[in-house]
C-alpha cells in the first residue's frame, strides 16, 4: 500500500507543475496584451492608427485602447517646429547667393492621416527641405544681389509667400520664415566695397563743392553790399549831405590819431562845425 501511494504521487506532481507553468504563461500573455492595448497620446501630438497597414483613424490627445495584434499607432508632432537650413541660388544679375533660413511650421492636426498616408513621417526631408530650396531660388531670382541687401524685407516676403503655397498642398502650415544670413562671392563683396568707397569720395567732393560755392556766394554778397554802400555815399555827396561830411571828418581824425598812437599834432586846420582835419 505504501509503495503504490508513493508511485502515484510522482505523475500528479509533474502534471501540477505543468499546469501552473501554463497558467503563469497565460497570465503573462494576458498582462502583456493588456499593456499593449493601451496607448497614450501626449499634448501636441496625434496618433495615426493603421489596421493591417492601412490608415484607419486618428487618435487625439489622451488615453486610448487599440488592438495590438492588428493595429499600429504612429505618433506625429503637430506643434510648431523649427527647421534651419542653407540654400544656394542665383540673383537676377547672376550673382551667387548663399542664405541661411529659419522656418517655423506645423502640421495641420486635422490632416495628419492624409500626410502620413501620402508621405509618411519623413515629410521634413521629403517635402519641406526641397520646397525651401525651390522657393529661395525663385525669390532670389527676382532681385539683384544688391537688392538682396537693400530690400531684404521684400525678398523674405516673396520667398515666404511661395513657400506657403508649396507646403499648403501637403497640409503643412508656415508660421514664420526668416533669412538669418546672406553671403555672396568674393568678387561681389570687393565690388560692393569699391562702390562704397567711390560713393564716399563722391560725397566728400560734393560737400567740398558746396562749401566753395557758399564761400563764393558770400564774397558776391559782400561785393554787392560794398557797391551799394558806395552808391549811397555818392548819392549823399551829390545831395550835399552834411552828415556824410561829418562822418568822413570823424573817420579821418580817428585814423590820424591811431597813426600817432593816440598823440594828436598841434598843427591842424579846423574845418566846419568844429571838426579838426589835416592840412
Amino acid at each position: 500500500m505504501i509503495l503504490s501511494s508513493s508511485m502515484d504521487q510522482g505523475p500528479l506532481s509533474s502534471a501540477s507543475l505543468i499546469k501552473r507553468v501554463a497558467i503563469g504563461a497565460t497570465l503573462v500573455v494576458l498582462i502583456g496584451f493588456m499593456f499593449a492595448s493601451f496607448e497614450t497620446i501626449d499634448a501636441g501630438e496625434r496618433g495615426v492608427v493603421t489596421h493591417w497597414g492601412r490608415v484607419d483613424r486618428v487618435l487625439d490627445e489622451g488615453f486610448h485602447v487599440v488592438n495590438p495584434f492588428s493595429e499600429d499607432v504612429h505618433v506625429l508632432n503637430v506643434q510648431v517646429q523649427l527647421l534651419v537650413t542653407e540654400s544656394d541660388a542665383s540673383s537676377k544679375d547672376l550673382q551667387e547667393v548663399t542664405s541661411t533660413v529659419e522656418l517655423n511650421y506645423h502640421i495641420d492636426p486635422s490632416a495628419v492621416d492624409r500626410l502620413y498616408q501620402e508621405i509618411g513621417k519623413r515629410f521634413e526631408s521629403v517635402v519641406i527641405k526641397p520646397a525651401i530650396q525651390e522657393s529661395v531660388k525663385s525669390g532670389t531670382a527676382m532681385f539683384t544681389a544688391e537688392e538682396q541687401i537693400n530690400k531684404r524685407v521684400e525678398v523674405k516676403s516673396a520667398i515666404k509667400q511661395d513657400l506657403t503655397t508649396r507646403l499648403a498642398k501637403f497640409d503643412i502650415i508656415v508660421d514664420q520664415f526668416n533669412i538669418t544670413d546672406l553671403s555672396f562671392s568674393v568678387e561681389f563683396d570687393k565690388a560692393i566695397e569699391q562702390k562704397q568707397v567711390a560713393e564716399q569720395m563722391a560725397l566728400t567732393a560734393e560737400n567740398d563743392l558746396r562749401r566753395v560755392e557758399f564761400e563764393q556766394q558770400q564774397e558776391i554778397e559782400k561785393a554787392k553790399a560794398s557797391a551799394e554802400k558806395s552808391r549811397l555815399e555818392v548819392e549823399a555827396l551829390k545831395m550835399g549831405s552834411g552828415e556824410l561830411i561829418k562822418l568822413r571828418k570823424a573817420e579821418a581824425m580817428l585814423a590820424f590819431a591811431k597813426a600817432y598812437q593816440g598823440g594828436v599834432p598841434h598843427i591842424m586846420v579846423m574845418l566846419g562845425d568844429g571838426f579838426p582835419f589835416m592840412d
